[in-house]
């Protein structure tokens, strides 16, 4: 019955917009990550209100992801995802227009971290919305790709344009590139296609409540939701902390930054390739439990490497798999979780991992005094995830994957 199904070219310009504000919500949110010391003598402010600038979208996250995710699948894509690109637009535009006053920097930020889950709780039901089965996870794969990119380019170009313009300058030429993204994708987005990319009846979704009902009484979500708060904290500390992970070992601020990219460029790649091979080969499991081995190695290459090329590998290995497995995970959720609405399955995981990235960044903090080494909270991190392999053994492959009329 797949096969008999029409889909439509349009769902590429969808999904293109709806890359461009991910990557663009990216942007905003770790834009002064690569000149934190620079932001502090500009704003006059300690260093830890700098980093507040980013850890801000974390915490809004918490508060901010059930209603988004029931919004979305209220209200679908067009009125979800727009109430975000509208959010990171207009706050962005005030981000830069007052770019010299702290205070009003940081209600922007809230503003576009509020703006935040509505994009990011949104790449399965996108894909539920445009795309067929054997294409869902390549989508949700580019969706996420999205993330990375915008990340690199914050990385790359933040430091140059602050260099050459200045802080407000360059904080308004962000400004305005995240309000044209949003309009783009105001005007292009669309709601779904004439005829929906699965047999009728398919398309159909319980309530959002009796979705939540539903996903906490399968055991394999519960499972997913276990693995992803693992899985996604570790990630999210190990990023955070890189450089105090990596410097008792002799490496140089430079050389964490660019163990961070690589990790970063592995991702992409990871993102690019494991869930295409999903999809041609309709297969989930496998590649979520290959995910998991896959990232111990590099996990504990970070933790124990004093070579620096074998650090460098230990990064790219860790962010193939680590962030490979992500969209295959939103996707294999929403897939479990039928009839209940994507976006709140797929909110429930980046839920699970927020919580657990604050949890495990604040511990990593407190389990090691300051400019001691972090291989304990490594070595804590190492065993998590060799019991998260053993944990993620115990799903079951996903029905509507393994069969052609779904």
């Amino acid at each position: 019955m797949e096969c008999n199904i029409k889909v439509y070219s349009y769902r590429w310009v969808v999904l293109f917009v709806y890359f461009l504000i991910n990557a663009l919500m990216q942007i905003q949110w770790i834009a002064f990550a690569p000149i934190t010391s620079e932001a502090v003598a500009f704003y006059k402010v300690p260093a830890m209100q700098i980093d507040l600038l980013s850890l801000i979208f974390m915490i809004v996250y918490l508060f901010v992801s059930f209603p988004a995710s029931y919004i979305i699948d209220t209200w679908g894509i067009r009125i979800g995802i727009g109430i975000g690109a509208a959010m990171m637009g207009i706050f962005g535009l005030i981000k830069g227009i007052y770019g010299a006053n702290y205070n009003m920097v940081i209600l922007a930020q809230i503003g576009i971290a509020v703006g935040q889950p509505f994009v990011l709780n949104s790449v399965t039901k996108v894909g539920a919305r445009w795309f067929p089965l054997h294409e869902r996870a390549t989508q949700a794969g580019i969706s996420v790709l999205a993330q990375f990119v915008g990340i690199i380019i914050a990385m790359a170009l933040t430091p140059i344009l602050f260099k050459t313009y200045g802080m407000e300058k360059m904080l308004m030429i962000y400004g305005i590139a995240t309000l044209a993204g949003a309009i783009i994708f105001l005007i292009f987005n669309k709601e779904h296609p004439p005829t929906p990319p699965c047999p009728e009846g398919h398309d159909e979704r319980i309530s959002v409540f009796a979705g939540l009902k539903h996903i906490f009484s399968q055991k394999d979500m519960i499972y997913l939701l276990i693995f992803f708060f693992i899985a996604l904290g570790i990630f999210n500390a190990v990023t955070t902390w890189i450089e105090q992970i990596i410097s008792p070992r002799g490496f140089t601020i430079t050389e964490a930054g660019i163990a961070g990219a690589l990790m970063m460029i592995g991702g992409i790649a990871g993102a690019s390739i494991l869930p295409v091979l999903s999809d041609k080969m309709r297969k989930r499991k496998i590649f979520i439990v290959l995910a998991c081995i896959g990232a111990i190695p590099g996990l504990a290459g970070m933790t124990f490497a004093g070579n620096y090329i074998l650090l460098l590998a230990s990064c790219i290995l860790l962010g193939f798999f680590l962030m490979g497995g992500g969209p295959i995970c939103y996707q294999y959720s929403a897939e479990v979780s039928y009839p209940a609405p994507e976006a709140t399955s797929q909110g429930l995981l980046m839920l699970a991992g927020q919580i657990s990235g604050i949890i495990f960044i604040f511990g990593m903090d407190i389990l090691t005094a300051a400019g001691a080494s972090k291989t304990p909270a490594m070595l804590i991190f190492l065993a998590l995830m060799i019991a998260n392999v053993f944990l993620i053994l115990k799903i079951k492959e996903s029905k509507m994957v393994k069969t052609d009329d779904i």
